[in-house]
């Protein structure tokens, strides 16, 4: 039984309860740093990484913290995970970190973390509350690394710095600008849900 609702916990943000293309959470991150894959990769594993220790410290701390100062103390949880990964970069990675400029700072105000630490893990046990926050961050990752895939690919004729398509290529511009995010956002959701989503809905 607990393996099952283990399962059944991971799985729903990988498919019919997916962060971005269902609940329709942190698109913002589509506009900023889906333009290259290299940053989306880096921006995902900090956003995967602070989901998954934000709600696992949060299901800790619930049955101790008062109601009245609940969001004050996710907050700062939250944002003390996204300060380790903003050190990290800069400590470790100083280009990427110079690239993805404020961007690792807005993690904390991605609906996506706060989202998963009041519905779930305020509600359920620490050890089921990371693997939510694990599958959620990996839910988001995967959709957005298949929007900086497209845009980087269609938009430069490269991938992680290396020429895909050749000189007959005519580069994409638009696809490297913010809107070229809402387009590539929005087809993927309406091929997810017009497919996949009603596939398994008939099922």
């Amino acid at each position: 039984m607990a393996k099952n609702k283990l399962r059944k916990t991971f799985m729903e943000p990988l498919g019919k309860n997916n962060p971005v293309f269902v609940q329709i959470l942190g698109i913002c991150s589509t506009l900023a740093v889906t333009n290259k894959l290299q940053n989306t990769l880096v921006m995902t594993l900090g956003v995967m990484f602070t989901t998954a220790l934000s709600s696992w410290t949060i299901s800790l701390l619930r049955n101790h913290i008062p109601s009245r100062i609940r969001m004050m103390v996710e907050t700062m949880v939250i944002a003390t995970f996204v300060i380790i990964v903003d050190i990290v970069l800069k400590a470790f990675y100083p280009d990427m970190w110079k690239q993805l400029g404020p961007y690792v700072g807005l993690i904390i105000t991605n609906c996506i973390v706060m989202g998963r630490v009041e519905a779930f893990a305020l509600q359920n046990k620490p050890m089921l509350s990371l693997v939510d926050g694990l599958a959620s961050g990996l839910g988001y990752a995967y959709v957005l690394l298949a929007i900086a895939f497209v845009r980087e690919l269609l938009g430069t004729g490269s991938l992680w710095g290396y020429r895909i398509l050749g000189s007959w290529w005519t580069n994409w511009s638009i696809m490297i600008m913010p809107p070229g995010g809402f387009f590539v956002l929005a087809i993927l959701i309406w091929i997810i849900r017009e497919t996949i989503m009603k596939e398994a809905k008939h099922a």
